[in-house]
Order: C-alpha cells, then sequence, then structure tokens
C-alpha cells in the first residue's frame, strides 16, 4: 500500500509538472461575435488547463470558464461565451494551469439597432491566399510566402471582422494525407507573431480553398475530405459548418449589422469538369437552392457571397466558374429572375485581385470582388480576357481589401479599398445599394 501511494504521489506530480510547462500557440483568436454570444479559440502547446475570466468593462466580478485541452482535439478550445449584453465591450484574461498569459483583452458584442437607429457603420477586412515559410518542407528555391507585415497592417485598419476567403493555409505534400500533417500545419501558422495582433484584435470567419481543403486543385473525390473538415471546424470559429439536412462541409450564413454573409464550399461536392458520366458542379444542387432561397429572403443591402474561386472573371481559366458554365448560368439566372439586388461575390484563389461586374439581363446589377494574395507569390491577369472586369481595379502583389458600409438603413453604401501589404491605398470604387 505505502508503495502504491508513493508512486501515486509521483504520478500525479510529474503530471503537475508536464501541465505547467505548456502554454498557448500564438494568442486567442476572436471567432463569431453576435448580439447574445461569441466564441474565443485557443490552443495550447500540450494537455493543459486553459480558462477564461471576463467580464463588461465596469463591472467588477469576472465570470470564468476553464478546459482542459487535449491531444484528440489538437490541444485547442472553443470557449463560448453565452448571455451577453448586446453593443457591449467586454474585458478577458486568457491564462493556463492557473497563470495568466494574456490579460486586458477586450472584445464588443454586436449592437441591438433594428427598430431604434440606423445601421452602424461597419469595416470588414477580406483576403485570401496566406503561404507561411516553413523550409524544411517548402519546395528548394524562392520561398513562396513574403510580407508577413500585411497582417500588421489589416490590425491597424481596425476591422469590425476579418474574412478569410480560402487558402488560409498550405498544405504541404507531408500534411495532406494525414489529420496529424493538417494540424501541423494550422499550429506552424497561428504560432507565428506577425499574425497574433490581428487574431485577437477583431473577429475572424473562414472559407476554405484547394489548399487548406487537400492537394492543388482537389474536388470531391479528396478521400480525406472528412479529415480537413474535421481541422478546418478546430481551428475555425464559425457560427455552424454544412447546411442543416446535409452536414458534412462549411457552408455558413451570418449577419454583422445589417451586411448579410452567405459562405460557400466551393470543394466537398465538386466534381471533375472532364469526367464523363457525372454531373459539372462546384456548388452542387442542395446547396445552390439553398444559396437562392436565403438570397430571396434577405432583407440586406448587400449580400455577400463568398466562395474559394472566381465567379464573374468570364476566361475560362484554371479553375473560375466560367470552366463551369452551365451552373454558372443557373445561378446568374435565378439571382435575375426573383430580382435579388445588392449581391456581391468575395472571393479568392487566383493571386491577383480585381472587381468584376455584370448586369443581367433583367437589370441586375452582380458583383465579384476577389482579393489575392496576402502572403502568397502574387500573379498578374492582366492578359485575360476577362470582360467582366472593372477597368482599373488589379493589383497583383500582396494586398487585403477593405469594404466600408454606410449612410442610414435605406441609403446604405458600399466602399470598396485595396491596399497592398505596405497599406498604401490602390484603388477605390463605391456602390450604392438597391431597395
Amino acid at each position: 500500500m505505502l508503495r502504491f501511494t508513493f508512486s501515486l504521489i509521483v504520478s500525479f506530480w510529474i503530471t503537475g509538472a508536464a501541465l505547467s510547462q505548456h502554454s498557448l500557440v500564438g494568442s486567442p483568436m476572436l471567432g463569431y461575435m453576435d448580439m447574445r454570444e461569441g466564441c474565443i479559440w485557443v490552443q495550447t502547446t500540450g494537455e493543459a488547463e486553459v480558462y477564461i475570466e471576463y467580464r463588461a468593462t465596469g463591472e467588477k466580478k469576472d465570470q470564468r470558464l476553464a478546459f482542459k485541452t487535449s491531444a484528440d482535439h489538437a490541444f485547442t478550445h472553443h470557449f463560448v461565451l453565452t448571455d451577453l449584453e448586446p453593443g457591449t465591450r467586454y474585458v478577458y484574461t486568457v491564462g493556463v494551469n492557473g497563470k495568466p498569459v494574456y490579460e486586458d483583452l477586450q472584445f464588443t458584442t454586436q449592437s441591438l439597432w433594428q427598430y431604434r437607429t440606423d445601421p452602424p457603420e461597419l469595416n470588414i477586412a477580406i483576403g485570401s491566399c496566406a503561404y507561411f515559410n516553413e523550409e524544411s518542407y517548402d519546395r528548394p528555391g524562392k520561398p513562396y510566402g513574403m510580407n508577413y507585415g500585411i497582417f500588421d497592417e489589416i490590425a491597424r485598419k481596425s476591422p469590425d471582422a476579418m474574412l478569410w476567403l480560402g487558402d488560409n493555409v498550405y498544405f504541404r505534400e507531408v500534411d495532406w494525407s494525414t489529420r496529424s500533417g493538417m494540424i501541423h500545419r494550422y499550429t506552424q501558422a497561428r504560432s507565428l507573431p506577425q499574425i497574433q495582433k490581428l487574431l485577437n484584435s477583431c473577429p475572424h470567419y473562414a472559407i476554405w480553398d484547394d489548399h487548406d481543403f487537400g492537394p492543388n486543385d482537389s474536388n470531391g473525390s479528396f478521400i480525406h475530405k472528412d479529415k480537413s473538415l474535421d481541422v478546418f471546424k478546430l481551428f475555425w470559429a464559425n457560427p455552424s459548418y454544412g447546411l442543416p439536412g446535409i452536414g458534412a462541409g462549411i457552408t455558413s450564413q451570418f449577419t454583422i449589422g445589417d451586411a448579410e454573409f452567405f459562405f460557400l464550399d466551393n470543394r466537398y461536392f465538386r466534381t471533375d469538369p472532364g469526367v464523363v458520366g457525372q454531373p459539372r458542379t462546384i456548388l452542387g444542387r442542395e446547396q445552390i437552392d439553398w444559396l437562392i432561397l436565403a438570397l430571396r429572403y434577405s432583407k440586406a443591402p448587400f449580400k455577400f457571397v463568398a466562395m474559394g474561386g472566381q465567379f464573374l472573371n468570364s476566361e475560362a481559366k484554371h479553375e473560375n466558374y466560367a470552366t463551369y458554365p452551365e451552373e454558372r448560368e443557373i445561378m446568374l439566372k435565378l439571382i435575375d429572375e426573383n430580382k435579388i439586388n445588392g449581391v456581391v461575390f468575395l472571393t479568392g484563389d487566383r493571386h491577383c485581385t480585381e472587381l468584376s461586374a455584370d448586369t443581367l439581363q433583367g437589370g441586375t446589377i452582380v458583383y465579384d470582388l476577389t482579393a489575392s494574395p496576402l502572403t502568397s507569390q502574387a500573379y498578374d491577369n492582366t492578359s485575360e480576357t476577362n470582360i467582366n472586369r472593372v477597368p482599373g481595379t488589379i493589383v497583383a502583389t500582396q494586398n487585403f481589401a477593405m469594404l466600408n458600409i454606410s449612410g442610414k438603413r435605406k441609403e446604405r453604401k458600399l466602399k470598396i479599398s485595396v491596399f497592398n501589404h505596405e497599406g498604401k491605398r490602390q484603388w477605390e470604387k463605391e456602390i450604392s445599394s438597391v431597395n
């Protein structure tokens, strides 16, 4: 009995010592934020007791949530904060194993403006294609990732939210065949010092594209897509994942102020356009039907539809939607016939930024803002014959875009501003809502 007791004490001492050595991987990240609920994502370097203490500014008593991280979930956890008050600033602390690591961080819940005031002014940051170098596993030669200071430039704009439009990490050959490889790639990205300030400065929402789904240009045949979906859910704190009744995929929908966002999955259900005997689809009919119903129901002056690849670029090149012309025509026809105004596609993938616009047969105008790349190598697509391109909007260097929505309730305007990695404005366009 004495030997057993001594062994048990030693075991507890070793376990406690191991726990005390662990801390956070980078900073906490703000996930979705609504009026009454929000989410804070954390990751620890190993098994640890992680906690959050939070309170509304002006209050003295903290609320506390705690969780023990485990390897099964990549040592990550989504703290869901409930019973919050709308339009309220909160201060919070994140600690590990009883010791605070980050203190005096802040978040603000969405305001309850409906039937009370005009909608709030919004500033939303968007970008795609974030490559983070890791020499041991990168291809030989010139590094593919660069200008990481862009994330500080985004944070300096004080966005109300950041939308990551796919290729948010780049799986390497050593990553995409295993769950542990995918976890390694996300963990490497989240640990980089250059993105820490942005992660905890505003809520973050994400879709994926091929490189954070699987191999280059991968489609629904990817045998490990359930693994990549699982890992995506571990590392991004969206309000939902997948359609009710379908389940799989990353489709989601949420509102910030009076702007509504529709996140589409352009990988999970995708087929190869060259395969005979199968439907040619990027989204699948069920996802399209849901999107049209949701857009038709929406009262938002601007309805932002986020997906990985370009929608309106007319040149059938690479993975542009023009390579699936039948499905794109179905979507445009349904938007036009249902008189759905204010649709703005937000896309990435192309390592080049541009704005496209198409006036449909019934007079409805649809926009497609491609914002790419953040830190990956850039590409100049000036030579592509995109008949829908708005002149003067190509940016062929690392960049991001800001969406500013302002004005009285029935006079909302969208101002699009594109900035390079140094924070210098490249161009600006304004679009008025149609009520």
